[in-house]
């Protein structure tokens, strides 16, 4: 079902750290190791982020924030990738409690975005990663390419604080980070306790967590010189049991 890809080292370890404790950190290396690119590859990848547009939806007025958002369903077994209709985004407000409760509609993700050659790969290779972990033959993906900006207002990733998403495994790619400080990402057991404190730097570096029994969170961003542009892109992708 999953191919020959659970014998690649950077996949099994992977495996066993979402089997066990639930959070892992896969170096940019790895990824592209597993993904068969190399710096071109992300740097073009990259470029998508130049077309995001803002948030309208922050309950806390913030205006750092720019996105886009889709989805697709995904066989891992075969690698059927289908990019499903654009739709509102919903969070319940148990889950989401600072932006929940709500349909949020955001820009699609362009076709440049979905045209990459490297996000067939990408998704189809972390689809069949968590189906060895738990057996899922079906997999809903909601794509969150982000860019959290820094300046004069303060930039947060993850303004709802240390939160889970109501899915089966969440992801969080860096794209890239330009004149920025803080971001340290850390993934939570469900009783607090630490299992892991990072910050991705490197575009490609990928944090991953059963977002059944772990909680994430990342602290805000500052620049480094106030006087130029400072941000900070990522690629949330989250996975959900078909």
């Amino acid at each position: 079902m999953t191919s020959n890809i659970t014998l690649l080292p950077e996949v099994e370890a992977a495996i066993g750290a979402l089997a066990g404790p639930g959070g892992y950190l896969l170096p940019s290396a790895g990824l592209s190791r597993l993904l068969g690119v190399g710096p071109a590859d992300w740097l073009r990848f990259g470029r998508n982020w130049d077309d995001l547009e803002r948030d309208t939806h922050m309950a806390d007025g913030g205006s750092y924030r720019y996105r886009r958002y889709g989805q697709y369903d995904l066989d891992p077994g075969t690698g059927e990738l289908v990019l499903l209709p654009h739709a509102p985004y919903r969070q319940e407000s148990d889950v989401n409690p600072l932006n929940g409760g709500v349909d949020r509609l955001f820009e699609p993700l362009t076709d440049s975005f979905t045209g990459d050659p490297m996000l067939p790969t990408l998704l189809v290779t972390l689809g069949r990663v968590f189906s060895a972990v738990d057996g899922t033959q079906r997999w809903n993906i909601k794509l969150h390419p982000y860019r959290i900006t820094a300046g004069s207002e303060v930039g947060r990733p993850a303004p709802e604080g240390r939160h889970r998403d109501g899915v089966t495994f969440i992801t969080s790619l860096l794209i890239n980070r330009i004149n920025v400080t803080g971001g340290e990402s850390s993934v939570y057991s469900d009783d607090g306790e630490r299992l892991l404190t990072t910050t991705l730097s490197q575009p490609g570096d990928l944090l991953l967590g059963d977002d059944r029994r772990t909680l994430h969170s990342v602290t805000p961003l500052h620049p480094v010189d106030t006087t130029a542009p400072a941000h900070r892109d990522v690629l949330v992708m989250a996975y959900t049991a078909g």
